[in-house]
């Protein structure tokens, strides 16, 4: 069978008149088909008939992980750890303990301080890598020399500013060489028992002793209070960063939502689904202007900063769920200035409403 190469695009020809293009955008094909638009699970998943006929069942069956997910093995869930109570997480999800923002509500004088990563949360079962939503991440073998055959709790991390590179290089399936731009930053070892230090420690010595090419322990340090929380924040968002994140010390390994782990930010930032292309004008005629998208409440906005020409050219499908990031929300609930900050691939999609005719 024939293959689409990396920026190339085919036509077939299908029912009506007009043929559906297909694409292979860094390894992340797609149809114009409705069938492939209006499937509601993460775009590198889906496939169509279209893309079938040109590539293979073979070939998308291996590309979308069919076997694999038939055969995805159940994971333990740390000891003592609970179901996430934020909706029912499907049963292949891996446990992930998730944080809550911090509402200056609480003192941090000696909580475990550390850099917000601007990555891909990614766990470590021992043997491969799973999204948040339960999705496998296909690293090349060299990627993952070195890691244990116990899990650990990460982020797939390009550097400061590259959130978007680091998405298209990691929903790839092709176990691409360009894995060699990121790393994997370890902040806890959900299986292993004991306190956050000690999860923490057992890390940090792992990772040195083994010293695997593509893997470290992401540094941690005391917070002094809050004048030293907001000077380093300061700091950290000055270089680039995205925030910190406090860990109460002595902690357990929960599983969902908890209290003993704080995001901190200066923007505030959410998710919504792309429900339409506005058409540029000005320098930006001819490509993106922004995207209309929807909130999980039914609002609906335009994003029209935070692009890159690329983006602006190729951007995101209708359907796709967005990161963006805003200062506060109007009266009416709508962010405002919101910029667009990537493609989100490790937190599931909503439906969003129907439009009301007028």
């Amino acid at each position: 069978m024939a293959d689409i190469a990396d920026g190339a695009q085919v036509e077939v020809q299908g029912s009506g008149s007009k043929p559906y293009i297909l694409k292979n955008t860094g390894g992340v094909y797609s149809c114009s088909c409705p069938a492939w638009r209006n499937q509601s699970i993460a775009i590198e998943r889906r496939t169509c008939k279209h893309l079938r006929r040109v590539r293979g069942d073979a070939a998308e069956d291996a590309r979308c992980g069919a076997a694999a997910t038939a055969v995805k093995p159940t994971r333990a869930r740390p000891q003592g750890a609970e179901a996430d109570g934020e909706g029912g997480a499907e049963e292949k999800a891996p446990p992930l303990l998730l944080a809550h923002p911090w509402e200056n509500d609480v003192d941090l004088t000696d909580w475990w301080m550390s850099e917000k990563l601007d990555g891909v949360r990614a766990y470590w079962d021992g043997k491969r890598f799973w999204s948040r939503l339960g999705n496998e991440f296909f690293a090349p073998d060299w990627f993952t020399a070195g890691l244990p055959d116990f899990p650990l709790d990460g982020e797939l991390f390009g550097g400061r500013k590259r959130f978007q590179r680091t998405v298209s290089v990691v929903r790839r399936q092709d176990r691409s060489p360009d894995w060699k731009e990121l790393a994997f930053v370890v902040f806890d070892a959900p299986a292993v028992a004991g306190a956050f230090e000690d999860r923490l420690e057992h890390c940090r010595k792992w990772l040195e002793d083994a010293k695997p090419t593509y893997a470290r322990w992401h540094e941690h340090g005391r917070c002094q209070g809050t004048e030293h929380l907001r000077e380093e924040l300061a700091r950290v968002e000055g270089l680039g960063g995205e925030g910190l994140m406090l860990r109460k010390p002595g902690s357990k390994y929960e599983v969902g939502r908890s209290h003993t782990l704080l995001k901190v930010k200066s923007f505030k930032d959410d998710e919504a689904v792309v429900v339409g292309h506005v058409a540029g004008a000005g320098r930006h005629k001819g490509r993106l202007g922004a995207l209309e998208v929807e909130l999980r409440n039914g609002k609906r906005f335009n994003v029209g900063t935070g692009f890159s020409d690329a983006e602006r050219a190729a951007p995101p499908a209708l359907g796709t769920l967005i990161t963006f990031r805003y200062q506060e929300l109007s009266n009416d609930g709508v962010p405002r200035f919101p910029s667009y900050v990537g493609v989100r691939i490790d937190a599931p999609a909503f439906p969003v409403k129907a439009k009301a005719k007028r």
